[in-house]
């Protein structure tokens, strides 16, 4: 197959950037043509790159909605899938889902969208989310088929009523395997804490710097890795809370396996999610998990198993849970060991790729052979639109 992936953000390298990469390298290890295009530059561009996947960088393709920059970036995406022809369009995240899926449509090419988690979902600000609902319902119809990440999407979408149930299966993220020498030992002390998140809004640093302020009694330290707007913020409050020398600020990194086996217990506080692929990469190293239980995390976690599920923004429950791993390193060994196994069954990359290619080629299969372009005033971008790399 000839397959286009269409994502909207290079500059940063979070869960969907990741797995486009994934993806976009074994479906060419598989020998299918694959080319990504992107917005902008970034290390996701560089990495993309690096594993030989061809790649477009769109001038226009930015997050924030915009009368401006939005037709500019349609036109962008229409010139070159006009100019790839590719059997399949396979699109992430929100804004490149809207406009790849009316290329698709203009060109009689079907779009499969992978949604890694709804912009309407439980937590979400709910004024936005009724305009993103409503934008999704009227993309539905465009749709060849969605993929959703977590059981819990696939009924969000069903519920909002997004397309028919015979065009949304569930394909669950998965994540490669790391070497043995990259396994966690969770039963050293003193227990080390990370959690892997953006600075931002969705995630839930707050809570989580408040329900550690209660442990101060107990040796811990916490590593958070990843950026964003809220960083200053978080810094000022850990010094708020007398935990400052506990806490280290990592930013981004690219070494965050390494970081993984070098902690104990792993976090994901947050307000709202899809099915994170931070979960995966914890349970990857061998270590408990203890995450709020929202979006798909419990298909993941099992709580009372492999970690423990916490409610969205309760500091007290997630300091119990915290404190009950930090004071027994056999659970957290027992724990840990839980998750590897459950990630060994249900999330390595192989069964995730297998399954999503299988969607990709029955909607190749289904479709009737591309219609010629209709007549738009749209016209192929130029080489001054787009920069290939």
């Amino acid at each position: 197959m000839k397959i286009t992936y269409v994502v909207t953000r290079a500059d940063p390298i979070g869960g969907v950037q990741i797995h486009v990469k994934d993806l976009a390298f074994a479906a060419q290890a598989q020998g299918h043509e694959v080319t990504v295009l992107t917005g902008g530059h970034g290390p996701f561009v560089d990495a993309l790159r690096a594993q030989g996947t061809p790649t477009v960088t769109l001038r226009n393709l930015i997050v924030p909605i915009g009368p401006v920059r939005d037709p500019l970036a349609l036109r962008e995406i229409y010139g070159l899938v006009k100019r790839l022809r590719p059997d399949l369009l396979a699109l992430h995240s929100a804004k490149a889902g809207v406009l790849g899926r009316v290329v698709g449509k203009w060109l009689g090419i079907p779009a499969v969208l992978t949604a890694h988690g709804w912009t309407f979902t439980p937590g979400f600000p709910e004024a936005q989310a009724a305009v993103y609902r409503r934008v999704e319902r009227l993309a539905g119809p465009l749709t060849s088929k969605i993929i959703a990440v977590s059981e819990f999407d696939r009924r969000l979408a069903l519920e909002a009523k997004i397309v028919p149930a015979d065009r949304i299966v569930t394909v669950h993220n998965g994540i490669p395997d790391v070497p043995v020498t990259l396994r966690a030992d969770p039963g050293r002390v003193p227990p080390r804490l990370v959690m892997v998140a953006r600075l931002g809004a969705q995630k839930d640093h707050p809570t989580l710097l408040r329900a550690l302020a209660g442990l101060v009694d107990r040796p811990w330290g916490l590593d958070l890795i990843g950026e964003g707007p809220l960083l200053g913020e978080m810094q000022a409050l850990a010094a708020t809370l007398g935990i400052a020398d506990r806490v280290r600020f990592l930013g981004q990194r690219l070494d965050v396996d390494r970081l993984l086996a070098e902690a104990q217990l792993g976090l994901l506080a947050t307000n709202w999610e899809g099915f994170p692929l931070s979960n995966l990469e914890i349970m990857r190293a061998g270590l408990p998990l203890v995450a709020t239980s929202v979006g798909g995390t419990e298909e993941a976690v099992e709580d009372g198993a492999t970690g423990y599920l916490v409610r969205r923004g309760d500091a007290d429950m997630l300091r119990d849970r915290i404190a009950r791993l930090l004071v027994d390193p056999a659970l957290r060994t027992r724990m840990g060991a839980a998750g590897r196994a459950r990630f060994e069954q249900h999330f390595t990359l192989d069964r995730m790729v297998a399954k999503t290619l299988s969607v990709y080629g029955d909607v190749v299969s289904r479709s009737s052979s591309p219609a010629p372009a209709r007549s738009t005033s749209l016209h192929p971008a130029t080489t001054d639109d787009t920069r290939a790399t």
